[in-house]
């Protein structure tokens, strides 16, 4: 029985990182936290690309444009949604999931999520280096993962 497993090894590959603007003194660090997990797990700073873009609202349209271009084996989605008053949060956190997953289908794309949803803005600082670490850290070791994996599963058709 075959069985497969990816690892979080970035050499020779291309990534972009995705970030919202909106929340930025959150969501900087989490852009931060995936690119120093990239370039730790042996991306080369010139094989990563960072990608600004108004808010989460945005995320699955650049996705789906990255995507495309098929210079990329995976993408890393950073934002941070804030519940407020109004169900606006439920709105955009739910559709921007659910482009970020159409976008890596669509494309055969790893995307690593590292989109927050947070009830309240000390939530999202605690988990944007605080303490329940850097999720855009953990976001791209995912990335690096399953595009390891995608590499490795290719591999298994052509032997």
């Amino acid at each position: 029985m075959a069985e497969f497993n990816g690892v979080p090894n970035g050499e020779g590959r291309r990534y972009a990182v995705l970030a919202s603007r909106f929340n930025n003194h959150v969501t900087s660090r989490l852009a931060d936290g995936a690119m120093d997990a990239l370039v730790r797990h042996g991306v080369a700073s010139d094989d990563v690309d960072l990608v600004w873009v108004p808010g989460a609202w945005e995320l699955p349209f650049a996705a789906r444009r990255l995507a495309a271009t098929d210079r990329y084996n995976a993408l890393v989605v950073i934002g941070a949604v804030i519940r407020g008053d109004t169900p606006h949060f439920d709105f955009i956190s739910a559709e921007a999931s659910r482009g970020v997953m159409d976008a890596s289908t669509e494309y055969d794309i790893p995307i690593g999520f590292g989109l927050l949803t947070c009830d309240t803005m000390e939530q999202a600082e605690a988990r944007a280096g605080g303490e329940h670490g850097n999720k855009g850290w953990d976001a791209a070791i995912a990335a690096l993962e399953m595009s390891d994996l995608f590499e490795r599963l290719d591999g298994a058709d052509e032997g």
